[in-house]
């Protein structure tokens, strides 16, 4: 089996600007969540969740992802279970974020598109990751392509929530 460093050397360029591109996402998500300031809040903790904290995380996934790749990590099995361990925890976060959207009563009003925009595919994109991090662990060259097709999924998953946030906080008022 190669080193992990010759097998993740050609991804160097991707995940250089996949991580330059989350961190920039994270930024925008910031200024975007100031000028909407009055529509999300802490009276509202399941939208915040589910919504606006959630493509943050997402955002930041991707980025820790691309850092974790960029590292010099000596061993495969250590570096696929890092990722994993990454995407066991979007799974529990996405799952967290549905249970307080339903126990919330929020769930009943977001339609169809939304639930899979916004619960449906970022778990599919952390599983994806988990399932990563395994064969990582196990087959390295298998692996690789297979982090990098679950971020990039993920990418634009969150970068889709998060144009859908800006433009849906920007065009109502604050209640």
């Amino acid at each position: 089996m190669p080193p992990l460093q010759q097998i993740l050397g050609p991804w160097h360029e991707f995940y250089a600007l996949l991580g330059a591109a989350s961190a920039t996402m994270v930024g925008l998500l910031f200024v975007a969540a100031s000028v909407a300031s009055g529509v999300f809040s802490q009276a509202r903790p399941a939208p915040l969740r589910m919504f606006l904290s959630a493509s943050v995380v997402h955002f930041g996934s991707i980025l820790a992802a691309s850092l974790l790749a960029l590292a010099p990590i000596p061993s495969a099995a250590l570096f696929g279970a890092i990722v994993a361990a990454c995407g066991s925890f979007g799974v529990g976060y996405s799952a967290m974020g549905w249970r307080d959207t339903v126990r919330d009563g929020v769930a009943k009003n977001v339609d169809l598109e939304d639930r899979i925009w916004y619960a449906v595919l970022p778990a599919l994109g952390y599983l994806c990751e988990t399932a990563s991090g395994v064969a990582l662990a196990l087959r390295p060259e298998f692996g690789a392509p297979a982090l990098a097709l679950s971020m990039a999924f993920l990418l634009v998953v969150a970068i889709h929530n998060a144009w859908d946030i800006t433009v849906w906080s920007v065009t109502r008022k604050s209640e």
